[in-house]
Parts: structure tokens; sequence; C-alpha cells
């Protein structure tokens, strides 16, 4: 059994722009479609190595929910660098105060790491309201069902 690869340029080509709605729906629902259409996964032309997703809006940011416990048992850690500053914030306060930030990172959890996966992050585009700057890329709305 072969492996078709497309070239580069193919799997480039025809890059979109889609629009999440995140009202209402669990965090990790809103990642796993974002990461599949930034990946490009959707598309004929997908090679693991190539850059040829499409670029996501999510909208609604702060409408986003967590299922289950995850509200209080979940728990975003990063360290500042200096001693004795490790940073532990619940998922119930990072929804409420950057839920941008909790998306980003759902996302960015299910890219690849290394140079790929940095320009893959940059694809992602998250915002607090409906209102967003990208209209002149004429989105296309994807539905995620809840």
């Amino acid at each position: 059994m072969s492996t078709k690869f497309v070239s580069t340029e193919a799997a480039r080509e025809g890059q979109k722009w889609w629009v999440i709605d995140a009202a209402g729906v669990p965090v990790g629902r809103i990642a796993t479609a974002a990461a599949t259409l930034i990946r490009g996964k959707h598309k004929t032309t997908y090679t693991p190595n190539v850059d040829g997703g499409d670029f996501v809006v999510v909208v609604n940011a702060e409408k986003a929910a967590l299922t289950g416990g995850k509200k209080s048992t979940k728990l975003y850690i990063h360290h500042t660098g200096y001693v004795g500053n490790l940073k532990v914030v619940p998922g119930g306060e990072m929804l409420e105060k950057t839920p941008e930030r909790a998306i980003e990172l759902a996302v960015q959890g299910m890219l690849p790491e290394g140079v790929l996966g940095h320009q893959l992050n940059g694809k992602l585009k998250v915002y607090r309201g409906s209102e967003h700057p990208h209209q002149a890329q004429s989105p296309e709305t994807f539905s995620i069902n809840k």
C-alpha cells in the first residue's frame, strides 16, 4: 500500500476562512473542530508536513462552556520564571477572565509541536463578542453539533 503525497503548492491553494460560534458549545468541541480545520484534515490535499489548512475565527468566546466538574478541577498551570512563582488558575476562573486564552490553549494542545505548529497557531483568531474584523475575507460559518 503506497501513500500518495500531493505537492506543497496543491496543498496550500484554496485556503478559506471559517467562523465558529462558541455560544453554549464545550471548549473541547470547539478546539477539535478548529484544530481539524486549521490542520487541513478535511481536505483531500491533506499532507502532514505542509501547512495546507484554513483560517478559523471563533466568536462569542465568553459564552463557551466547560462540562462536568472542569470549572473547579481543570487547572491551567504556568511558571513565570522567577523562584516560587508557579501560577495555577482553575478552569472556571480562566473562562471568566480570559476565555480567548482558554480556547487558544485548547486548540494549541491539539496542533503539532515545532515549526509547523507555530505556523498553524497563527491561523486561529478568537474574539469575545460576535463582531470580528475579518469580514473582508468572507468567511463561511462552521456549525458544531452541541
